[in-house]
């Protein structure tokens, strides 16, 4: 047997690097007890330093954020679907805020409402995350708004402008096309830099699946993250949700680029918010809903901004979607909305079962920034535009009425009749400016008036490629200088002219 001899020195050394590596910390955790269970809402006592919105966990390794702080409980809500948690569960203090991950990583995903992958793609390999409630930029921190930001709507970009930074609200009842509006506006920021951000509140797990194929054929997915909180979902997803898509649009903001979100729709994430209230013993004010949901909104919209030079010039375009009932905009949460954002776009069901889509109602969409951001050509060419339509509309009311209508009042009608074949477009084929511009021009300059209403849009598809093939150095000039003299319209006029004479 051999013998082994132990030298002190060795010995020394072991103990001096066991004392070197010995943490002497006391690592402590608040543990607190599950008192009350109720829908998606619990009520814990013992947890006496949690902050508003921190993130707990459960026993059964659910995790929960804190929503209310009361005397001798704190009200949590539940960040799982269906957890097995009863009376007596044990609920441990994580020491920080809900955060959720953001970056490159998350575009191309679908996600839950903390930022959990749903799209079977594995987990996402994102190194920053950030709190889901960040404070909004002052005004200093702020810029005007003076980019335009294209939604490749007719109807939209040249009688209701929107620029980077800016939030318009999409308002209107059930089935009037507010998504479609929302998923164009997607489709078009394609090689634009604009990474987007939409968040579907609320909406059934098939139309989410539907919704990412569209984005997936179309080639926008590679620059979108969805950030689904579907009807199955508890109510606190449903209630984050926005604010989790606000912090992942506002990396890219921070970081001197351009994002856009689409909240779909704040209608049952006000709602969602008003169930957990209910639950959490917050006194109930106007149609139930607590005495805060104006902040619920107000805090979230205004996070959306276009920044200074001094922080990078970067932008977050919010377009929040609300559904009225009846057409009524004067309830509660679309009065809210409105009066938080920079105009509205509204969805009329009358002019959408009509055949007019998109159903725009000129009369009571607005734009109350985007017109510093719009392309010159485009308040050249659609300046009259809404007055036109307008008197169109009214007009078209008091014809039904008369059967002798004298020769200008014929005139007026016809061309209202073209101005609105011409504005109708179809879904997922958002168009370029310089053919939007193009189409306008055609309809308000009267080149249009002889060619019969129900072939005007074929019309308007050969002269466009008319135009492009003859005088494609022009429209280039356009582009390029953001400008249309007076020279270059008799250019485009003599053009059209030429083809419509052949």
């Amino acid at each position: 047997m051999e013998n082994f001899e132990i030298r002190p020195e060795e010995i020394s050394n072991i103990i001096r690097e066991r004392i070197d590596g010995f943490d002497a910390r006391l690592h402590v955790e608040e543990i607190g007890t599950v008192i009350n269970v109720d829908d998606g809402v619990d009520r814990v006592y013992g947890l006496k330093n949690a902050m508003t919105s921190e993130l707990v966990e459960f026993e059964d390794g659910t995790l929960g954020m804190v929503l209310n702080l009361e005397e001798n409980s704190v009200g949590v809500v539940l960040l799982g679907v269906e957890p097995d948690i009863k009376e007596g569960s044990r609920v441990k203090r994580m020491g920080e805020v809900v955060k959720v991950p953001v970056g490159e990583a998350l575009l191309g995903r679908v996600v839950d409402a903390v930022g959990r992958p749903m799209d079977e793609k594995g987990p996402i390999g994102a190194s920053v995350h950030l709190p889901i409630e960040r404070k909004a930029p002052g005004i200093i921190q702020r810029k005007s708004v003076h980019e335009p930001m294209q939604t490749g709507i007719k109807a939209i970009d040249s009688m209701t402008p929107i620029g980077r930074g800016q939030r318009e609200l999409i308002v209107g009842d059930r089935k009037t096309g507010k998504t479609t509006v929302a998923i164009d506006t997607i489709l078009n920021q394609k090689g634009r830099g604009v990474k987007c951000i939409y968040v579907a509140i609320g909406q059934k797990q098939s139309t989410i699946r539907l919704l990412q194929q569209t984005l997936i054929e179309y080639g926008a997915m590679e620059y979108t993250t969805i950030v689904a909180a579907p009807a199955y979902h508890p109510a606190p997803l449903l209630y984050m949700a926005p604010y989790a898509g606000t912090s992942m649009g506002e990396y890219f903001r921070d970081k001197g680029e351009h994002a856009l979100i689409i909240y779909d729709d704040l209608t049952k994430q006000a709602q969602a918010y008003r169930q957990l209230s209910l639950l959490l013993r917050r006194p109930p004010g106007r149609e139930a809903f607590p005495g805060d949901v104006f902040y619920l909104h107000s805090r979230l919209l205004e996070r959306s901004a276009k920044l200074s030079n001094k922080l990078g010039g970067g932008s977050l375009t919010s377009l929040p979607i609300v559904e009225t009932q009846e057409g009524d905009v004067s309830a509660y949460i679309p009065t809210n909305v409105i009066s938080i954002t920079d105009g509205q776009i509204y969805l009329e069901s009358d002019l959408f079962n009509s055949g007019v889509r998109p159903a725009v109602n000129v009369g009571l969409s607005v734009s109350r920034v985007g017109g510093a951001a719009q392309l010159r050509p485009f308040k050249k060419v659609a300046g009259p535009l809404r007055i036109s339509l307008a008197q169109y509309r009214e007009m078209e009311s008091f014809a039904q009425f008369g059967s002798d209508l004298d020769a200008s009042t014929r005139k007026l009608l016809a061309r209202g009749q073209r101005l609105v074949e011409v504005l109708k477009q179809k879904a997922s084929e958002p168009m370029d400016e310089i053919d939007q511009i193009l189409s306008i021009f055609s309809v308000t300059h009267g080149l249009l008036d002889n060619i019969e209403v129900k072939v005007i849009s074929e019309r308007v598809a050969e002269i466009l490629a008319h135009v492009h093939h003859k005088i494609p150095d022009v429209l280039e000039r356009i582009r390029t200088k953001n400008d249309l003299p007076r020279a270059v319209e008799e250019q485009i006029e003599n053009c059209i002219k030429e083809f419509l004479n052949k």
